[in-house]
């Protein structure tokens, strides 16, 4: 089949470059240029005498679109959940609701505004700033 390389990661690895750039990928998840590059030095260090199946590469190719695919089906469903929400939040304004406060008691108040800062959206309710996860009921 194959012959064994180095470590195609190279200093990545052993974590000899320092640490990894802000927003980079952890170095577990594999990206799809370094699949191949996987793929290339794989099919260029093989025994010639005994040519890996192609049907294996394949299947890994497909493999690999598979996990990708599912990683842009994630990434949408996080894109359509976070518009839902800041809609749900959008229609609360003017309305009256009863939330858990900060220190565990419930309290009423009238929804004046809706922010859309961070991954869930905050209703201001009086001088109150309240997590949408926090709201309880909500009153015509």
């Amino acid at each position: 089949m194959t012959s064994p390389i180095g470590n195609p990661l190279g200093a990545f690895a052993t974590g000899a470059v320092g640490a990894a750039p802000a927003g980079a990928k952890p170095a577990n998840e594999m990206s799809k240029d370094m699949f191949l590059k996987l793929l290339v030095a794989q099919l260029k260090y093989q025994d010639p005498t005994k040519p890996a199946d192609g049907t294996e590469f394949l299947a890994q190719t497909a493999q690999f679109s598979m996990v990708e695919k599912l990683n842009e089906l994630a990434k949408s469903q996080a894109d359509m959940l976070s518009a839902q929400l800041m809609l749900g939040a959008s229609n609360l304004v003017g309305r009256t609701v009863t939330y858990t406060g900060a220190d565990g008691t419930e309290a009423t108040g009238m929804v004046t505004a809706a922010k859309f800062t961070g991954s869930s959206p905050t209703l201001r309710v009086g001088n109150t700033d309240v997590p949408l996860s926090s709201v309880r009921d909500v009153h015509n």
